[in-house]
């Protein structure tokens, strides 16, 4: 740092952050503030620290930052994910309502000219609930709609997605659907989906909740029935990629090639992968025996078909674990090193999904170790 300025040894961390040499980021972070530095700087060591799984150190430097600066709400929103990570719902909650309040945000958030629900009882009223962010976060956080009807004692009206329309409408207490982009039916209050949590002290004792709280369409089942009667068991659904304009895509997705550890007699394997990476499937791993469903596999409502049917779904952390864990069904989730915070930390079970399995990376992108953990397991339900 003698023969350096601050300038280039700021520059130097954030190249080391994007080289993923996290902890040549750290020492670079830590020599800056030595003498006092800037937020960004702090912030920037933050990120160092959570990427090599050090959360309780970055935790602790996030509540100091928010402590000096309570109107950054970048800063909040960083630490929400944190604490949520670790498991403090309490404070992980109350922080996480500043996800809209952010400068790339903002434009997302929907300006209901309503009052916000905050978890009283409501009865003779009208609350509207409304879904947002990704699929998999409306499939995780529809099991709350419910436990609103009943808290609040209101009429509910959801808005949600067309493509996931039809699994709302198989849920108890939802008086009316209304699809996003539809003007919805005079109500009183509203209330974000994800807002649910904290507006009803959702703690991890409260989870996972009634199960499962999603069901598959009869008629696919029926269908897709016909379609796998004749294959040999067990049938293993496969997802290795997620949206690729995901923020984290590139951690928690992979090739198909690098699931070729599973590959073994007496396992029939199934691609269920949509998307950019669906034509993996057409060159499957040597060894793989795959048959890949995903041209035949037109919506939401297809997938949760084919995993009522199968013995086991293995994908990384996207939509398609979700729907698995919302219909009780057994699923090997694929996690990176430091995952999303829902799927806290130290522990292979999931409190949202009593059916799911993680499989962790012991270190940061060490997805042949997760791969060959899962393999062993996989060997003990060969006939």
């Amino acid at each position: 740092m003698t023969n350096i300025s601050p300038a280039q040894a700021e520059a130097e961390a954030r190249t080391a952050l994007a080289a993923n040499d996290f902890a040549k980021a750290e020492t670079l972070a830590r020599a800056l503030l030595a003498n006092g530095g800037q937020l960004e700087t702090w912030r920037l060591l933050v990120v160092a620290l959570r990427r090599q799984g050090k959360v309780n150190e970055a935790l602790e430097i996030l509540d100091m930052l928010v402590q000096h600066a309570p109107g950054n709400l970048d800063l909040r929103f960083d630490l929400s994910e944190l604490l949520l990570l670790t498991g403090d719902f309490k404070r992980g909650w109350r922080e996480y309502q500043y996800r809209y309040s952010l400068s790339h945000t903002k434009i997302l958030d929907r300006k209901v000219q309503k009052p916000l629900w905050d978890g009283r009882v409501i009865h003779g009223k009208t609350l509207l609930i409304h879904d947002e962010q990704g699929y998999g976060d409306t499939f995780q956080f529809l099991r709350m709609v419910p436990w609103a009807k009943e808290r609040s004692k209101a009429k509910i009206i959801l808005q949600i997605r067309e493509e996931q329309e039809a699994f709302a409408k198989r849920m108890p207490g939802i008086d009316h659907i209304v699809r996003q982009g539809e003007l919805p039916p005079a109500f009183d209050m509203h209330c974000q989906m994800m807002t649910l949590p904290e507006v009803t002290d959702l703690t991890l004792a409260d989870l996972p909740g009634p199960m499962p709280y999603l069901t598959a369409d009869p008629r696919r089942v029926r269908k897709w029935q016909k379609r796998l009667k004749n294959l040999p068991r067990p049938l293993v659904a496969l997802v290795w990629a997620g949206r690729p304009t995901h923020f984290n895509d590139a951690e928690r997705s992979m090739s198909l090639e690098k699931l070729a550890p599973l590959a073994m007699d007496g396992v029939t394997f199934l691609s269920v992968q949509k998307g950019d990476r669906a034509n993996d499937a057409t060159t499957p791993p040597p060894g793989m025996n795959l048959i890949n469903l995903s041209p035949e596999i037109s919506d939401f409502e297809d997938t949760a078909a084919i995993f009522t049917l199968i013995d086991l779904l293995v994908s990384v952390d996207s939509s398609p674990v979700h729907l698995a864990g919302a219909l009780g069904l057994p699923t090997w989730v694929m996690l990176p090193f430091v995952p999303d915070w829902r799927w806290l930390l130290n522990r292979d079970d999931s409190p949202w999904y009593p059916t799911a399995k993680l499989f962790r990376q012991p270190s940061f992108g060490d997805w042949p170790a997760v791969v060959q953990n899962m393999a062993r397991e996989l060997a003990k339900l060969r006939p």
